[in-house]
């Protein structure tokens, strides 16, 4: 039995924070805001684990409100999503993501990226696909007053 997932997440960008993205920590002057480290790609790949197998979202999961989730590494909201993943029997096929965002530009950092996801989800990294594109300079994202990562995973039963 397979299942789909899909996932989104936003978040604002600030001066004064670090820049987390898939994983990675990325120069800039930038950086997302939020309760964790807010790295929106890692955040959406959770929301689509979540969402393929009916469990809710990561809000639902790891709430805002509960401090031990402040400035929390995502990479561990991740494992988290995945065990709750993996004790129901399922395992990852594939992910495929999108960033939208004007700066910095990120293919450098995909790798990386595709490595530290792939670890987590135990998956080949060419399993695991980031995209990037920007939005021409339109809306919030085209100001880099903000950034959007969306997230396909498609899941497997394990024992059929």
């Amino acid at each position: 039995m397979y299942r789909i997932g899909q996932g989104i997440d936003f978040h604002q960008m600030v001066e004064g924070r670090e820049f987390w993205l898939g994983g990675v920590l990325i120069p800039h002057n930038k950086g997302a805001l939020g309760h964790s480290d807010a790295d929106v790609l890692l955040h959406a790949i959770c929301d689509a684990l979540l969402g393929a197998l009916g469990l809710g979202d990561i809000g639902k999961h790891f709430p805002d409100t509960d401090q031990s989730f402040k400035n929390i590494d995502s990479k561990i909201l991740l494992q988290q999503s995945y065990q709750l993943i993996a004790e129901r029997g399922y395992k990852v096929v594939n992910v495929d993501s999108t960033i939208l965002l004007q700066a910095p530009k990120i293919m450098k950092f995909v790798p990386g990226m595709q490595e530290a996801i792939s670890k987590i989800l135990e998956l080949d990294t060419t399993d695991v696909s980031i995209k990037a594109t920007t939005t021409e300079q339109l809306s919030f994202i085209g100001r880099e007053e903000g950034i959007v990562a969306t997230a396909n995973v498609l899941l497997c039963k394990t024992n059929i």
